[in-house]
């Protein structure tokens, strides 16, 4: 398979998997909303069981989705920076560091894109992330480990793997993915708490089992689908990566290098800048049930895949 043809595969793969978050939510508020209120459902009941389960979905859900979209407009803004604090990672420049700047610059300049912010992580684990709603808000962040462990040429497919999550908006997407999944549990716990006052004893039912869909939602079956996404996102920069250097073996050297020395202890407990690294940062990403909870392939995967790329 070629590189465009990979790009395009990868990018197909990942509309589908994004198609699953509002798909299966709305499926799981629907079965419940269903199934309780079937119970004391009777024929003499003042309105059908569909008509019900109408009425309390279509209040439900509109309310949900503006709560989530005014949370991930506020992220869209300022999760940038908050990536970059959580990682503790420092701004640089041409001036205090030339070499890298030149790097990120020269593949900016190849990808046809600005120059991203840079920034240093002060660890010697072998890691880097991107983060910017846009590739005009964009910025990098490299440990000084994967600096000083990789050539040129496998520091550059690096930064390379890094601009192609830039030029295909993956940040952007994996931040608001995060940040709506985080919206969702919170409100879950909420309607959780929700007691049942007055004379509206259905409804305060009604609000707790939604509540209990979106927590089950928010903490187990959402993160399956973000970490699909961000495996699929990963292979997609790789390619993109190979696409701009017109190098994959350097990426693939890279990676084995990368492998089993990426852990940053900044971001252990900190899912989603770890998911934007170039390999998992955290401990915890180690942990899968038959991979579904891995926020990225296998590095032996990825290379076999970039060796297969006919630059």
């Amino acid at each position: 398979m070629n590189i465009h043809e990979e790009i395009k595969a990868n990018k197909i793969k990942s509309v589908l998997i994004i198609l699953l978050f509002p798909l299966v939510l709305g499926a799981l508020i629907y079965a419940s909303l269903w199934l309780v209120l079937s119970f004391g459902h009777t024929p003499q009941s003042p309105r059908p069981l569909y008509v019900e389960v109408h009425y309390w979905a279509g209040m439900i859900l509109p309310i949900i989705s503006v709560l989530s979209i005014l949370w991930m407009v506020i992220s869209y803004y300022t999760g940038g920076d908050m990536m970059m604090r959580a990682a503790g990672a420092r701004e640089i420049n041409r001036e205090s560091a030339p070499e890298i700047y030149s790097l990120v610059q020269n593949v900016a300049a190849t990808a046809g894109l600005p120059v991203p912010r840079v920034f240093i992580m002060n660890t010697k684990a072998l890691n880097a992330f991107a983060t910017g709603r846009d590739p005009e808000h964009a910025a990098i962040a490299l440990t000084i480990g994967i600096i000083e462990k990789l050539d040129r040429p496998e520091l550059e497919g690096v930064i390379a793997h890094e601009m192609g999550h830039i030029i295909n908006r993956d940040i952007r997407l994996m931040m608001l993915v995060s940040t709506g999944i985080g919206v969702l549990t919170l409100l879950g716990q909420i309607l959780i708490r929700v007691r049942g006052r007055g004379k509206n004893g259905q409804g305060a039912l009604v609000l707790n089992i939604v509540g209990i869909i979106l927590l089950i939602y928010g903490s187990f079956l959402a993160p399956v689908i973000m970490f699909a996404l961000s495996r699929r996102r990963e292979f997609q920069a790789d390619a993109t990566s190979a696409y701009l250097t017109r190098n994959p073996e350097a990426l693939a050297r890279a990676l084995e290098k990368i492998s089993g020395n990426s852990v940053v202890e900044s971001l252990k407990n900190n899912s989603l800048v770890s998911a934007s690294c170039i390999e998992k940062a955290d401990v915890s990403s180690e942990m899968s049930l038959a991979g579904l909870f891995s926020t990225h392939p296998p590095i032996a995967e990825r290379v076999k895949v970039l060796r297969g790329i006919k630059a």
